[in-house]
């Protein structure tokens, strides 16, 4: 009977004004300064309370995969923030047949793709543990990567971009799949029958709550920085078969707000000039994405509302308008353009 009684939420193709918001404000940091130096100048803004043994959670993709965050500019962070401290890249399997499935497969693309100037560990290579889900609707726990529990902060490092199914893939996503292991706990997100038959909004609720298992567990010692460059709607677990990026560079994002940073993505995605956002904005509706917001709120897993500080002019309160006044739609130009260079991997 109880299972009968889940029913998930609605209203996941409706986005909110940030005028219509209540609650407390988050601060998010924010740079126009796409680079190695952006990065960096970001994380510095969230790096306290990141020490011990440091799990840095990035979407490392599938082979050959074009718009991944750029190797040089982690590469950089872990050469100069890192160099004195003990920071890893963890991922996870993946629950599809793909280049990452078997660890074995995930460690040749790994090769590939140029992410061995920092250990790596696969995080269910060894198995899986399972950390407890407060007030869940559809788990009480969620398994992980065994090795998750090894570590004593966690920077999540995430490329923003669309999602064929989550409708788009910031910090949420990189978490709340990327930390569940390939076999169980991606398949408790997506249902153990047919993963396209679940509900949208049950699929954004069931990744929120992996979510909050983790970082709940990493509570105090917990930042998120989303990387919005090179923004399919296709998720960077489509590789080279990912639609081509029609979405405007933006910046980076960082904030210790889960919530207040992928928030802040979206509207900014919504607020860009000359409807330059709308093939994203498509991606996010029909697939009800913006559910992942509403119910990381109703979770308590963070605010909606937030100032947004602008690094590049002294720490400045900028509003989301600002940020991404004069970026030109990239669709506008052609349909097709992807900015000459910039969709290879570097």
């Amino acid at each position: 009977m109880a299972e009968m009684m889940k029913v998930p939420g609605k209203d996941g193709d409706k986005y909110v004004p940030i005028e219509k918001r209540t609650g407390e404000k988050s601060v998010v940091y924010f740079t126009r300064d796409l680079s190695e130096e952006g990065l960096k100048k970001l994380y510095e803004k969230v790096s306290k309370g990141l020490d011990g043994k440091i799990a840095v959670k990035l979407h490392t993709g599938e082979a050959e995969g074009p718009n991944i965050i750029p190797r040089p500019w982690v590469k950089s962070l872990f050469e100069e923030e890192f160099k004195d401290k003990d920071a890893t890249i963890v991922e996870t399997n993946t629950y599809y047949e793909g280049s990452r499935y078997t660890t074995e497969a995930h460690r040749k693309t790994l090769e590939v793709n140029g992410w061995t100037f920092a250990p790596v560990d696969i995080m269910d290579e060894h198995g899986v543990d399972v950390l407890p889900v407060k007030g869940g609707k559809w788990f009480d726990e969620i398994h992980v990567g065994k090795s998750l529990l090894d570590y004593d902060s966690f920077l999540t490092l995430t490329h923003f971009k669309g999602h064929m199914m989550g409708g788009f893939g910031g910090s949420n996503k990189n978490i709340g799949i990327g930390c569940a292991d390939g076999r169980i706990g991606k398949a408790e997100i997506h249902t153990q029958t047919n993963p396209f038959d679940i509900d949208k909004e049950e699929l954004m609720e069931r990744i929120s709550e992996s979510t909050k298992g983790t970082i709940d567990h990493f509570k105090g010692h917990i930042s998120y920085i989303n990387v919005m460059r090179n923004m399919s709607v296709s998720c960077d677990c489509e590789g080279c078969e990912a639609e081509p990026v029609v979405t405007p560079d933006i910046g980076i994002l960082a904030s210790y707000d889960i919530l207040a940073v992928d928030n802040a993505c979206v509207d900014l995605i919504y607020a860009l000039p000359g409807d330059g956002g709308k093939h994203l904005i498509e991606r996010m509706e029909t697939r009800h994405g913006l559910r992942q917001l509403s119910y990381m709120k109703e979770l308590g897993m963070g605010n909606d509302n937030y100032t947004l500080i602008d690094v590049d002019h002294g720490d400045a309160e900028i509003s989301v308008s600002d940020a991404v006044k004069g970026i030109e739609p990239v669709w506008k130009a052609d349909k097709y353009n992807t900015f000459p260079g910039r969709n290879k991997l570097s």
